[in-house]
C-alpha cells in the first residue's frame, strides 16, 4: 500500500477560485431554465408540446455525463485533468447561449422552433459537460473534511450566477428600458441581449478557475491516496461503464432515487412556471404568449427564479453549519420538505408578489439539492473513479427529466385539462417523496 498524506487544506478563496466558473455556467443554465420555454412559444411550440422540446436536454445528458467522467478521470494534460472538459462545455454553451434567442436568423435552414430545439440541445450538452467535472474538480482538491464547504462554495456561486441570470431579462427592460415586446414569432431585443451577456460572462468566469487553479499532477495524487489514478495511456473500454453501474455504493443508489424525484419535481417547475403562472396568477390566456402582458409575466417568472436562487445561495452558507448539527440527511430531509410546501403554496398564492415566499421554500430545497448529495455521496466512491461515478450519478438527475419531458405535457392536456399550474402541484407532491426516500440513506 502506499503511503499517503493529507491533501493541503485550501483557504476561502482558494475554494471560492476552484468553483468560480460555476458562476457563469449558472447564469446560462438560469436564462435557459427561465426563459426557453416562452422562447419556443415564441416560435409557436404549444404549451403542452413544451415539454417535448425540453427533452432533447436530459437526453444529451443521459449520453455525455458517464462519457465525460470516464475520460475525464483518464485525462492528463498540461491545461489539467477537469479543466479541458468545463472550457469546452463553456465554448459550447456560449455559442447556444447566442443562437437560441436568434434561432430566426437561420430559418433559410430550418424552422425556427427546430432551430431552437436544437440549441437547447447544445446548450444543456454543454452544461452537462462544464458541471459535473466542477464537481469532481472539488472532490479531487479538497480533503474529506472539506467537501461539505466546498459544494457550499459552489452552491453559492450557483445561486449568485442564476439570480444575475434570471433577472437579466427583467433588468434589461425595467432598468435600461430595452422593449421586451416583439411581433409574432419573433424573441424581444430584451431577451436577446440577455443571452448575449450570459455567453460573455460564461467564458470570462471559466476562465478565472482555469487561470487561478493548479490541479494536482497524477504524482501528488499518489501521494495523497492509497488508489492509483487511472492513468491516460490506458482509457479502459467504455463498456466499463456497465460494470461500473452495477458495482455502484449502496449509498449512490439510496441517493439516486431522493435524486430521481427532486429533479423531477424542478423539471416540471422551469418548463411550466412561466405558462402556469401567467394563466394561474395573471389569468391570461394561454395562447397570448405574444401579448406584452405575457412577456411581463415572464420577466416577472425570471425574478421569482432569482429569488428561489438567491435563497439557495444564502442558505448554502449555513447548510455545513447545519449538517455539523443535524446530520447531512435530516439537513436535507427537511430542505426538501421546505421546497414542497413552497411548491404547494403557489396554488393559493393571491398575487404574483405572494409567489416570492413560495420560492423561498423552493431556494432552501435547491440548495441542499445541489450540495448535499454530493457531500454524502463523495465519501462512498473510489477515488480513481470520481468523475465516472459522478457522471453516473447525473444518470439519477437526467432520467427523470426525460420522464418528465414525455409524460409532462400529455399529463398537463389531458388530466390537468389545459392547466399547468397542476404540473407545478406535481412537483410539490414529488419532493415529499423525496424527502421520506431521504430519510433511508445511510451517511458513512
Amino acid at each position: 500500500m502506499n503511503q499517503t498524506t493529507v491533501k493541503p487544506r485550501l483557504s476561502l478563496l482558494d475554494a471560492w477560485n476552484l468553483s468560480f466558473g460555476f458562476l457563469g455556467i449558472q447564469i446560462g443554465f438560469a436564462l435557459q431554465n427561465a426563459n426557453a420555454s416562452r422562447i419556443l412559444q415564441a416560435f409557436g411550440a404549444d404549451t403542452h408540446e413544451l415539454s417535448w422540446f425540453w427533452i432533447v436536454a436530459p437526453l444529451t445528458g443521459l449520453i455525455v455525463q458517464p462519457i465525460v467522467g470516464h475520460y475525464s478521470d483518464r485525462t492528463w494534460t498540461k491545461l489539467g485533468r477537469r479543466k479541458p472538459y468545463f472550457l469546452t462545455g463553456a465554448l459550447l454553451a456560449a455559442f447556444g447561449l447566442i443562437f437560441l434567442p436568434n434561432a430566426g436568423l437561420l430559418t433559410s435552414i430550418l424552422p425556427a422552433l427546430w432551430v431552437g430545439a436544437g440549441m437547447l440541445m447544445i446548450m444543456d450538452a454543454s452544461f452537462n459537460i462544464a458541471m459535473e467535472p466542477f464537481r469532481a474538480l472539488v472532490a479531487d482538491m479538497m480533503p474529506s473534511d472539506q467537501r461539505t464547504l466546498g459544494f457550499s462554495v459552489q452552491t453559492v456561486l450557483i445561486g449568485i450566477g442564476a439570480v444575475f441570470g434570471s433577472a437579466l431579462p427583467y433588468m434589461m427592460t425595467n432598468w435600461i428600458g430595452i422593449s421586451n415586446e416583439a411581433g409574432l414569432g419573433e424573441v424581444p431585443l430584451s431577451l436577446i441581449l440577455s443571452f448575449v451577456v450570459g455567453a460573455i460572462v460564461l467564458v470570462g468566469s471559466i476562465m478565472v478557475t482555469i487561470l487561478t487553479t493548479q490541479e494536482f499532477t497524477p504524482e501528488e495524487l499518489r501521494r495523497y491516496t492509497s488508489e492509483e489514478p487511472a492513468a491516460a495511456d490506458h482509457q479502459g473500454s467504455l463498456l466499463d461503464i456497465f460494470d461500473d453501474i452495477r458495482q455502484m455504493p449502496t449509498v449512490m443508489r439510496q441517493l439516486g432515487a431522493v435524486q430521481f424525484f427532486s429533479w423531477f419535481a424542478f423539471f416540471g417547475l422551469w418548463v411550466f412556471a412561466t405558462p402556469a403562472i401567467a394563466h394561474h396568477i395573471y389569468g391570461l390566456p394561454l395562447s397570448d404568449s405574444s401579448s406584452s402582458s405575457y412577456q411581463n409575466a415572464g420577466d416577472w417568472v425570471g425574478i421569482l427564479f432569482g429569488v428561489y436562487n438567491g435563497v439557495s445561495a444564502i442558505y448554502a452558507f449555513f447548510l455545513p453549519a447545519i449538517a455539523q448539527r443535524i446530520g447531512r440527511v435530516k439537513t436535507h430531509a427537511i430542505s426538501l420538505i421546505i421546497g414542497a410546501l413552497g411548491f404547494l403554496s403557489i396554488y393559493i398564492a393571491p398575487d404574483e408578489n405572494w409567489l416570492i415566499l413560495s420560492m423561498v421554500g423552493i431556494g432552501i430545497a435547491w440548495a441542499s439539492v445541489l450540495a448535499m448529495p454530493y457531500a454524502i455521496l463523495i465519501g462512498s466512491i473510489p477515488s480513481q473513479k470520481m468523475g465516472v461515478y459522478i457522471g453516473i450519478f447525473n444518470l439519477f438527475i437526467v432520467t427523470p427529466q426525460i420522464l418528465n419531458a414525455l409524460i409532462g405535457g400529455p399529463m398537463v392536456r389531458y388530466f390537468y385539462d389545459g392547466n399547468p399550474i397542476y404540473a407545478l402541484m406535481t412537483s410539490g407532491a414529488s419532493f415529499l417523496i423525496a424527502a421520506i426516500l431521504c430519510l433511508r440513506v445511510k451517511d458513512k
